[in-house]
């Protein structure tokens, strides 16, 4: 009799006890997280343009900024790398003061509308054999020119609020060349960092939490009309498509190519476990930037679905903090 009821109460939206415990509902899935991250963050035409797309998309990404671009060829020498000579950087320093005024006020505008600030190191040096101790060198030389970038060049307006940015919010790291080691991650717990982002993976992972420090890695995806497995960045498409050489006339199909692979490894999470979604980029144009223009659609396709939150590394760590507090709903 209870049955029939509640089957007859359904027809007129009844929403009592009946339903309360309905079992057989499946639950709603998680959300698709999608985290989109720039190495070296240099050019301020690119600052521009990925904080437009964020705009218009809602996005929020993590910028890995390499600490050289902060300073001008005239104060490049506070820099000096473990083992190098001072003021030595494999990517140079910023342009000009001026350069550098403007990187300071994109950093500090990003900040505000939501994107994270994240450390790419300095002098962008493969640190396979650095020790641990060279490590927390590089790291304190990044706190040391980030926070003092405004006082080292000159350069009048410093935000009330900067310092404290520099030393506290700037907790996660990727290492140049994706060159991680024991020694790294020994120096990263050592100094406080949260995360790391410099390992890869044979395919989307959930992170995991080593030392204190949790460990994302950028994952392997299929590419290209054979599938073929390459890391979910646009520098390694680039020697995938061209060998690392500037093929213009190819851009608009290694830019289809390159889509093709992003919305593959999106779909295939999205409709499955929903493991978060990583793609790695540069402030480089590659091949008549064939792979900002298919980051660029992807994140205009996916950033906008209600079941998706393309996040950055450090608003992901929140959420998923905050979900494990409230009992994991």
């Amino acid at each position: 009799m209870l049955r029939s009821f509640c089957a007859g109460a359904a027809a007129l939206a009844f929403t009592g006890s009946c339903f309360a415990n309905d079992a057989s509902a499946p639950p709603a899935p998680p959300p698709q997280y999608v985290i989109i991250s720039f190495d070296g963050a240099l050019h301020l035409e690119q600052w521009q343009r990925s904080r437009a797309l964020g705009q218009e998309t809602g996005a929020r990404f993590t910028f890995f900024l390499s600490c050289v671009y902060l300073l001008s060829p005239e104060t490049r020498r506070a820099y000096q790398a473990p083992g190098m000579a001072r003021g030595r950087s494999n990517v140079g320093s910023g342009y000009s003061r001026a350069d550098v005024e403007g990187r300071l006020s994109q950093i500090w505008t990003a900040r505000a509308e939501g994107h994270e600030i994240a450390s790419h190191a300095c002098g962008h040096f493969d640190g396979k054999d650095w020790s641990a101790a060279d490590w927390e060198a590089e790291f304190d030389q990044f706190t040391a020119i980030a926070a003092n970038a405004w006082k080292l060049n000159g350069i009048d307006g410093e935000p009330k609020g900067w310092q404290d940015f520099v030393r506290k919010d700037i907790r996660g790291f990727r290492a140049p060349y994706l060159s991680s080691s024991p020694a790294l991650f020994a120096a990263l717990g050592a100094r406080g960092f949260d995360y790391d982002a410099s390992t890869v993976s044979s395919g989307p992972v959930l992170p995991r939490t080593r030392g204190g420090v949790t460990r994302f890695s950028l994952p392997l995806i299929p590419e290209g009309p054979r599938e073929k497995q390459v890391i979910a960045m646009d520098y390694n498409l680039y020697v995938r498509h061209s060998g690392g050489k500037e093929k213009p006339e190819n851009a608009s199909a290694f830019e289809e190519r390159a889509y093709q692979a992003f919305m593959t490894s999106f779909e295939k999470e999205y409709a499955g476990k929903r493991t978060p979604v990583q793609l790695g980029f540069h402030f480089t144009l590659m091949n008549d930037g064939a792979y900002w223009n298919a980051m660029e659609r992807f994140a205009r396709d996916v950033c906008i679905r209600k079941d998706v939150r393309c996040v950055s590394y450090r608003d992901y760590l929140d959420r998923q903090a905050g979900t494990a507090a409230n009992g994991g709903t």
